[in-house]
């Protein structure tokens, strides 16, 4: 990818606009952190040796001990999408993926894809945009979202894995014009997942596009392993959505391993060290953490 370039930043008047009288600033504490974390939390497992004993230990530790609170959803390969239905409570949603994890330019194949995930009782699919050929997406994208109609579509565009801010942007509007209700940055399955200037552009575009700034939502996923992590999308969110987007309907974040961290946290345990805002996040090629 080319070297960052400067990331328009929302003016202190629009970023007044959009905050609420008597609003709540983001929290500072590393518990409200991860309380925050935990309620936007898509809790995945995408391992090519998934099966039905780590589906259901997946959905155990969504729903979590008593006293917890929930994740937000879960995310699985579509093929497990049924039975993470029938293990949670109406209160967890159920994501499953379509195109992916190759983003593929075949729209019927993610149309199959689609179609299995709204039959399983799915309330959301997460579609891979074909990045490498940027114009077959709309024709993809369309039909993917004709296929899921009243459900939440999320579309990944493997940031990572685009030449330039600009792709990036291009991706992101073709996207929103698809009727995208998430932008989310990647993956997990490329050298290069989830950063800090990759969301920005996301968010950038949402904010920057008059139908979606009011309802379209960023999914960071890839690398995000701690609650340190997570509190530099959450910065982002409320810096150019507003601190009333963060939240499920507006936020999430696609991982595994962050879980053990926020219980960690959230038992009184110290957060453990994770990257600031200019040393992004990164996960190898098929990490497990997604």
């Amino acid at each position: 990818m080319d070297a960052p370039k400067p990331v328009p930043q929302p003016s202190a008047a629009s970023a007044a606009r959009r905050t609420p009288a008597g609003a709540v600033a983001s929290p500072t504490s590393a518990q409200a952190t991860a309380r925050l974390a935990l309620a936007c939390l898509d809790l995945t497992s995408l391992n090519d040796n998934d099966d039905e004993a780590a589906i259901e230990r997946l959905c155990e530790r969504a729903v979590g001990a008593p006293g917890r609170a929930e994740v937000a959803a879960v995310c699985v390969w579509p093929r497990f999408a049924a039975l993470a239905r029938q293990r949670l409570p109406a209160s967890i949603r159920v994501a499953a993926v379509a195109n992916f994890p190759a983003g593929g330019s075949d729209v019927e194949a993610a149309v199959r894809d689609t179609a299995a995930i709204v039959a399983a009782g799915a309330e959301e699919v997460d579609v891979v945009l074909p990045w490498r050929d940027l114009a077959a997406a709309p024709a993809l994208l369309r039909a993917v979202r004709r296929a899921c109609q009243g459900r939440v579509l999320k579309v990944i565009l493997e940031t990572g894995e685009l030449a330039s801010d600009e792709a990036i942007g291009n991706a992101c509007r073709i996207a929103l014009d698809a009727g995208a209700d998430f932008l989310k940055t990647s993956t997990g399955k490329v050298r290069v997942n989830a950063t800090p200037h990759a969301a920005r552009l996301l968010l950038h575009a949402i904010a920057t596009d008059p139908q979606a700034a009011p309802r379209v939502g960023l999914k960071a996923a890839g690398g995000i392993r701690t609650v340190a992590d997570a509190a530099v999308y959450l910065a982002l969110v409320a810096e150019y959505l507003g601190p009333e987007a963060v939240r499920p309907a507006r936020f999430r974040i696609g991982a595994s391993g962050l879980l053990d961290d926020i219980e960690a946290v959230l038992a009184g345990g110290a957060a453990a060290p994770g990257s600031l805002p200019g040393s992004p996040p990164g996960s190898p090629p098929g990490s497990p953490t997604y």
